[in-house]
C-alpha cells in the first residue's frame, strides 16, 4: 500500500530526511513520531506527490511517485497541519466546494458532504461559517475536506496539534473510526500518548533518520526483558508470598494493596503452572495476569539519549 526505498530530501548540505525506508500494508496505523523538525512534514509531503525528494523511491498502491502522481492524489488525502479555512463560506459550503473540485457531481455531492459532516461529528455545524469554528472543529472539518473523495491513505500531519484535552480525545476516537473503516494511516505527532492507542505500528524520526520502524508487538518485545505477573489471592498475601518465594524462576515478588507484583528470571516464560502450586497450597486466587508494557515507556526506554549532542 505504502513503500519508500531509500527516501531523501537534501537542501544544500542539509538532509531533511535522509535513507526513509517503510513498508505499510492495507489497514496498517503508523504512528510517526518525533520531534518538531525531524523530517515529518517532508516525508508526508513527498509522498502525497506535493515534494520531489532529492533521490529515492515511493509507491502509493503500486504508483510511483514520478509516474503517477495525478494517480496517487487520487488515492491519498492529506491533512496538512495549519491550513486555512474561507472566511465567508458555511462549514456545508466548503465541504460542497472541495467536492465539486474532486467532481463529484450532482445529488451525491450533498450526500457525501453530509456523511462526511456525521462521521466527524460536525453535522450541528453545518450552517456556521468556518471561520467561527474552534481549533478542534477545524482539524475535524480538515478531516471531513481530505475524506470527501474516499481515499484509501490518509497522510495526518499533527491532526491534534494545539488541540485542548477533550479535543485530543475526539480526534482520537476519529481516528479509531478510520482504523475500522480499513484506511491505511500515516499519523505523525511528536507526543507520543496521542498514538499510543491508535498505531499498530511506529516509527521514531530525528534529524531526519527513521531510528525505528516496527510494530507495536515488536518494539514491546524488544524493550521487554523479563515478565511481570500481577497475581491477587484472598486472605494472606504474606503467605502467598512464600510459596512463590519457594520457585526457582521467580526473581523477585513486591506486593501492593491489590496483588502481588511476581518478576520471573530472564528468559522464562511459561509460567503455567504458578496458579495449580496456589490453589494446592490453599490459596483463592482474585486475580493472575501479565503486566503491560506501556507504549510510552517502551517508547522511553528504545530512545533513550537520541538527540543529545556530542562533545568532540
Amino acid at each position: 500500500m505504502i513503500e519508500t526505498h531509500d527516501l531523501t530530501k537534501k537542501y544544500g548540505d542539509f538532509f531533511a530526511i535522509k535513507g526513509i525506508n517503510l513498508k505499510l500494508s492495507a489497514g496498517d496505523v503508523f504512528g510517526f513520531i518525533g520531534p518538531n523538525g525531524a523530517g515529518k512534514t517532508t516525508t508526508m509531503r513527498i509522498l502525497s506527490t506535493l515534494l520531489n525528494p532529492t533521490w529515492g523511491e515511493a509507491y502509493i498502491c503500486g504508483n510511483s511517485i514520478y509516474n503517477n502522481p495525478k494517480e496517487i492524489r487520487r488515492l491519498v488525502g492529506y491533512m496538512p497541519d495549519f491550513f486555512g479555512v474561507y472566511d465567508d463560506m458555511k462549514v456545508i459550503e466548503y465541504l460542497e466546494f472541495f467536492a465539486a473540485a474532486y467532481r463529484i457531481r450532482g445529488k451525491k455531492r450533498r450526500e457525501v458532504c453530509d456523511e462526511m459532516l456525521q462521521l466527524v461529528d460536525l453535522d450541528f455545524k453545518r450552517d456556521a461559517f468556518a471561520n467561527t469554528l474552534s481549533r478542534g472543529q477545524t482539524q475535524r472539518l480538515g478531516l471531513a475536506r481530505v475524506m470527501l473523495h474516499d481515499p484509501q491513505v490518509l497522510l495526518l500531519d499533527e491532526p491534534a496539534s494545539g488541540l485542548d484535552p477533550r479535543a485530543r480525545i475526539q480526534m482520537r476516537n476519529l481516528l479509531k473510526r478510520l482504523r475500522d473503516m480499513g484506511k491505511t494511516i500515516i499519523v505523525s505527532s511528536h507526543i507520543l500518548p496521542e498514538l499510543a492507542d491508535v498505531c499498530n505500528k511506529i516509527g521514531v524520526i530525528d534529524r531526519g533518520v527513521m531510528s525505528i520502524n516496527a510494530s507495536v508487538d515488536e518494539v514491546m518485545k524488544k524493550v521487554r526483558q523479563q515478565i511481570v505477573l500481577q497475581i491477587g489471592v484472598k486472605g494472606d498475601q504474606d503467605k502467598a508470598a512464600k510459596v512463590l518465594e519457594q520457585i526457582e524462576e521467580v526473581e523477585r515478588i513486591e506486593p501492593t494493596p491489590e496483588f502481588l507484583s511476581v518478576t520471573l528470571i530472564k528468559g522464562f516464560e511459561d509460567y503455567t503452572d504458578l496458579p495449580s502450586m496456589l490453589i494446592e497450597a490453599g490459596h483463592k486466587l482474585t486475580l493472575f495476569r501479565e503486566e503491560e508494557i506501556n507504549l510510552e515507556s517502551a517508547f522511553m526506554a528504545l530512545t533513550k539519549g537520541m538527540g543529545k549532542q556530542t562533545d568532540k
